[in-house]
């Protein structure tokens, strides 16, 4: 279980943080707000009732990609390729796709195309075989034009090559609705389903992110007991005594206090992939013009990313001697993977001999507690999440804590956490400047203003 350190959000530890007043002023609303999500079950919590699908992608991939293929590439974008990054970069080595066919013990290599930037498509088709290559499509209504485009281009390479799309495409989409539904049915295409109730920044549990996991080697059934043995410590204990909600209730509270930009600080690499998943769900889910209600309210908390110590370097000059608008969350590592020794050179040197037969473990977690102390006498609050390690449960319940205390916070503040109107927005323009049938009148309202 991870560890939740929430101590520098206090009064009694700094003069900006929460008062117990502050605190006991919003208990009602977030034990209202609890119950409401309890109540409406949303869809990221009701498909953990049953997580027996997690064995059957796990003996699907086993049975139809290892041994097959060398290569296995993701095309999705947002929702579909943030979770499928960060599970990979946290749980397999950094380096793997850099590692030989024997050091990945023949599993394949995984790439996750999330740009229609030409020169990185281009540079990753020239690395791979498409011979040797499944291609996960992920896309809920197949017409994510990203996503699709790069298909799109797939496609025209299997077919020039006379290889069957069958045999190298997997689809992951909504269970009926949807153009790729058409493909699946008439090429014969395998497919995954998104449960319609799962929206995009919270399907990193459902087949969008399991399977390119399963892929990789990695326990997707550790991964979502992970999640669910979270989601039931949550839902068997008050709300003021679970980690996610306090994230929620203190992040809600000092956002009532101007303090709105949100700063993960992950002191990992392995982890700092997380940072980016959480910056899509805190922005998408909690940056609304209206709340329920239909009043126009631009709520919003910005999240930021951070790796440590590469930005002690880089933002904590900000961060220490800046605004006081900012709360921090620090994530840590208990216990790497790895241990490295520093050798005990230059001993006659003072500034180098204290570093001689440390590690560099200690030097990091060092910083990292440093940095908290050092922004705690700013007067700026901070939390820290330690991992024990980082495996598959832990990173489960990371994942299923900040999914609860993002919908929680929405609740909180009154406004949907599940859409994105201005994320259509741009889709829709988009449409209109590609050209696509029945948005002639958007690309007119462009073309008029500009």
């Amino acid at each position: 279980m991870l560890d939740y350190d929430f101590s520098n959000l206090y009064q009694n530890a700094l003069n900006a943080g929460n008062s117990e007043e502050d605190i006991n002023q919003y208990q009602d609303l977030l034990k209202q707000s609890y119950n409401r999500v309890v109540a409406d079950k949303p869809g990221f919590i009701s498909m953990l009732d049953d997580i027996s699908f997690a064995k059957n992608i796990e003996e699907w991939v086993k049975e139809n990609v290892h041994g097959r293929y060398d290569h296995f590439v993701v095309l999705g974008i947002g929702g579909s390729a943030l979770g499928n990054i960060a599970l990979q970069k946290s749980l397999k080595p950094i380096n793997w796709n850099r590692m030989t066919k024997e050091q990945r013990k023949g599993l394949p290599t995984i790439d996750i195309w999330d740009n229609v930037d030409p020169d990185f498509i281009r540079s990753n088709l020239d690395v791979i075989d498409p011979s040797k290559t499944l291609f996960n499509v992920i896309s809920k209504s197949g017409t994510t034009a990203e996503a699709m485009s790069n298909y799109l281009i797939v496609r025209g390479i299997l077919e020039e090559r006379g290889l069957k799309p069958k045999d190298h495409f997997v689809f992951t989409t909504d269970p009926e609705k949807g153009v790729l539904n058409k493909i699946i049915e008439k090429d014969g295409i395998q497919k995954w389903e998104i449960p319609p109730s799962v929206g995009g920044r919270f399907s990193v549990l459902t087949p969008v992110g399991l399977l390119s996991a399963a892929v990789a080697g990695i326990s997707v059934v550790k991964l979502l007991k992970g999640a669910k043995d979270t989601r039931d410590r949550i839902l068997n204990s008050k709300p003021e005594k679970a980690p996610a909600c306090e994230i929620a209730l203190h992040h809600y509270i000092f956002g009532e206090k101007n303090k709105k930009i949100n700063v993960m600080f992950a002191y990992s690499n392995a982890l700092y992939f997380w940072a980016d998943w959480y910056r899509q769900l805190w922005a998408e889910s909690l940056g609304k013009a209206e709340d329920n209600g239909g009043k126009t309210v631009n709520y919003g908390l910005t999240p930021v990313k951070a790796i440590g110590p590469t930005d002690q370097h880089s933002q904590v000059q900000l961060y220490n001697d800046g605004p006081n608008d900012k709360v921090l969350t620090f994530l840590k590592v208990k216990d790497f993977n790895n241990e490295m020794r520093i050798p005990g050179y230059h001993k006659d040197i003072e500034a180098l001999e204290y570093l001689g037969g440390k590690s560099l473990n200690k030097l990091i977690n060092s910083e990292q507690k440093a940095t908290a102390y050092a922004i705690k006498k700013h007067d700026k609050p901070n939390m820290t999440i330690t991992f024990p390690k980082i495996d598959e449960e832990n990173v489960g319940e990371f994942i299923f804590t900040y999914e609860f205390a993002t919908t929680l916070l929405g609740y909180m503040a009154d406004i949907n956490p599940f859409n994105q109107p201005g994320v259509e927005d741009g889709k829709v323009y988009t449409y209109a400047l590609m050209g696509r049938k029945g948005f002639g009148d958007k690309r007119r309202e462009i073309d008029t203003e500009n």
